[in-house]
């Protein structure tokens, strides 16, 4: 009994603790911060991540990811971005097949050729994952400028990043420790609706789930077949497969209903649905009233997508503003 009342209460401390950098973070930020600074700050981004995409699909998914890495580790302050050797945070385990870093340094190129030292790579990587997502027929919406850039970038402290083979109930702690909620779990998860993995993260699924021996008995009969001819056992751990069975470039809301249904890809998405709580989520926007009354998932998605890019924000002496992304000053 005291064990468990010990453990909520340092629950409580983390809970309020983020709260606290959550809303400190929310007061530095602000959508058009570089209206009257580098008036064409956001078009710039915008135009090269159109260029990137149009010549290569997997770049928008990529982008995405790549905020979302950045956020979940010192908070969204570019310190993924750091190119140090051994230690630096992008050489995590769990930060494995990231791309985009060359789209973030080419407009941090651009913006420091219109306007040195103004502009931080962590708002570049987060003005390019919003242009990720308009690109890929998802939602266009404004986002909060203002961060600057970290000052430390260490493998070690990527530990905590959310793994494909968490529990629902880890998943769940890791987003309460970011100062994040259920929902944003279930949402930020359908950010899976773009893109693709590697067999590599679905060895264990499919072939020794739960040390068990088997696949997870939860993979949908009829997608099964199809995902071990994609992951042979003992195959090419290289070899991509959709995360969004049927609609890997298009953002929409068939992520989640292959989520209900059993063809969630990726094992944590599918472990959505072990909760009550992100079930519930999940099952709301598929209700018979859901088209009328019921919440709308893209703009969920964009309210989850601000909520997490103010993790961790830095600010005053705790960044500065990069001449370079992939290297502090």
């Amino acid at each position: 009994m005291k064990l468990i009342k010990m453990t909520m209460v340092v629950l409580t401390i983390i809970i309020i603790f983020e709260f606290l950098i959550v809303a400190n973070s929310q007061s530095q930020l602000k959508v058009g911060f570089y209206n009257q600074v580098c008036p064409n700050a956001e078009s710039v981004v915008t135009n090269i991540v159109r260029d990137a995409a149009k010549s290569d699909h997997r770049i928008p998914p990529g982008l995405l990811r790549l905020h979302f890495h950045d956020c979940f580790v010192e908070g969204c302050d570019g310190s993924i971005l750091i190119d140090n050797g051994n230690t630096s945070e992008k050489g995590a385990f769990g930060h494995q097949g990231l791309i985009g870093f060359d789209i973030i340094e080419d407009a941090k190129a651009k913006l420091e050729s219109l306007c040195p030292g103004v502009v931080s790579c962590a708002d570049i990587v987060t003005m390019a994952a919003r242009d990720a997502v308009a690109f890929s027929h998802g939602p266009v919406y404004q986002v909060e400028t203002g961060r600057k850039d970290g000052l430390v970038s260490n493998i070690n402290l990527a530990n905590r990043m959310p793994d494909v083979r968490d529990s629902i109930q880890l998943l769940k702690q890791k987003f309460i420790e970011k100062g994040l909620n259920a929902k944003d779990l279930v949402i930020l998860s359908a950010a899976h609706t773009i893109g693709s993995t590697a067999c590599f993260f679905m060895e264990e699924r499919l072939y020794n789930f739960a040390s068990r021996g088997g696949p997870d008995p939860s993979i949908n009969p009829r997608l099964l077949p199809e995902l071990t001819s994609t992951c042979p056992k003992n195959g090419d751990v290289g070899v991509r497969l959709p995360m969004d069975h049927g609609s890997e470039d298009t953002f929409d809301i068939q992520i989640l209903k292959n989520i209900r249904s059993g063809f969630a890809v990726l094992q944590s998405d599918a472990t959505l649905m072990d909760d009550v709580t992100t079930r519930g989520i999940v099952d709301s926007y598929f209700g018979v009233l859901a088209p009328l009354t019921g919440p709308s998932f893209e703009a969920d998605f964009v309210t989850s997508m601000v909520r997490m890019g103010r993790i961790g924000v830095k600010t005053g002496s705790n960044g500065n503003i990069r001449r370079l992304c992939k290297s502090f000053n």
